[in-house]
Parts: C-alpha cells; sequence; structure tokens
C-alpha cells in the first residue's frame, strides 16, 4: 500500500529488514567518515601543509566517498522492494510529512554528493578512485569553469548533509528517549 505523502510504499512490519539495517550503518559509517576526512582536509589542511599529505588525505577521501554512488543504488532498490516500516500512529501528521520529506533529503544528499564530488574532482584534473581498486570513468576533462561552480556546490551540500545527519540523529534519539516509540529499534532490532 502506499501512503499519501510518502515516496515510497509503507511496511506492516515494525522492523526494517536486517538488509536494510546492514545497509543503512553501513553507509552511515562511510558517509560520516568521508564527511569528517573531508572536513578535516578542507578546512585544518592548507596548502602550505607538504602538499603529499594533503593529497594523500583527499585521496582517502575520495576512496571512501565514491562507494556511496554503488551502495545508494543498492539500497534504493532494496527501499523500494521492501517497505519501511510504518511510523508511530503517536506522531502527528505534520510530524510523519517532516520525517519523509527528511529521509528524502537524506538520499538526495547521498546521490548529490557523491556525484558533485566526482565532478569536483574531474574538473580538477584528478580521478574519481573508488576503494584504491580503480577509477570511475571520467564524464569531463580538466574545466575550470565547472569546478568553480561544483568545488563549491560540493562544500554547501556537504554542509548541509551535516546538519541534516545531526537533525536525524537527534531525532532517532528524541524518539527513544522522549517518545520511547519503536523507531529508533526499528533500524537497530529485529523481532523475536
Amino acid at each position: 500500500m502506499i501512503k499519501k505523502g510518502s515516496f515510497m510504499p509503507a511496511s506492516t512490519s515494525q522492523y526494517y529488514t536486517r538488509t536494510a539495517q546492514i545497509l543503512h550503518w553501513v553507509m552511515a559509517i562511510i558517509f560520516i567518515t568521508a564527511w569528517v576526512i573531508g572536513f578535516y582536509s578542507g578546512n585544518f589542511l592548507s596548502y602550505d601543509v607538504d602538499g603529499s599529505f594533503k593529497g594523500d588525505v583527499i585521496t582517502l577521501h575520495k576512496n571512501i566517498a565514491t562507494t556511496i554512488i554503488f551502495l545508494v543504488v543498492i539500497r534504493l532498490f532494496w527501499r523500494y522492494t521492501h517497505p519501511a516500516p510504518q511510523l508511530p500512529d503517536t506522531m502527528s501528521p505534520t510530524m510523519k510529512t517532516l520525517a519523509h520529506i527528511g529521509h528524502l533529503l537524506l538520499y538526495v544528499i547521498l546521490v548529490a554528493l557523491p556525484v558533485t564530488g566526482c565532478l569536483f574532482s574531474w574538473s580538477a584534473g584528478h580521478p574519481a578512485p573508488v576503494l584504491y581498486l580503480f577509477e570511475i570513468p571520467r564524464l569531463v576533462q580538466d574545466n575550470p569553469e565547472l569546478l568553480a561552480i561544483v568545488k563549491p556546490l560540493h562544500i554547501y551540500i556537504s554542509w548541509f548533509a551535516g546538519l541534516l545527519i545531526a537533525g536525524h540523529v537527534l531525532a532517532a534519539l528524541k524518539h527513544h528517549f522522549v517518545d520511547k516509540d519503536n523507531v529508533l529499534n526499528s533500524m537497530t532490532k529485529q523481532p523475536k
């Protein structure tokens, strides 16, 4: 069944599938790790620092972050074929709508950040490597005009992502400790 105002079908289960839970937590770890490394390299490593060290840190960031492109495709397919649990009846319609918008925005940034990151790297004349195994084929070559657009876009989206992730975590904790509902447990436990 598709609930009004929802972008995905709703499930009758109170829990996400084990696969959905694993994808969620693996992507959370990868995303937060890539975000912290990107934040560190962008804000604390000036170009006065040994260039090879900064380059190594940025390369690490790219190798981790590009995996999100592949995982988000799997996750979106899984999410579409295995609906999410319904939100608690105790939530107001407004809060349910905000939760759906928040989740939709999380998926948008999970696509937008790696895409802008690859465009940033390519337009600066660098590869977009994946786990030190291979490179995503370049869709653009050195392009200073594109770089002037995608570099700040990638940075602004990353700041928005940080705020959105913080809000997501705080909302989950509120559901668990204040509302005492099953929202957090639905992503951490399985029925017995």
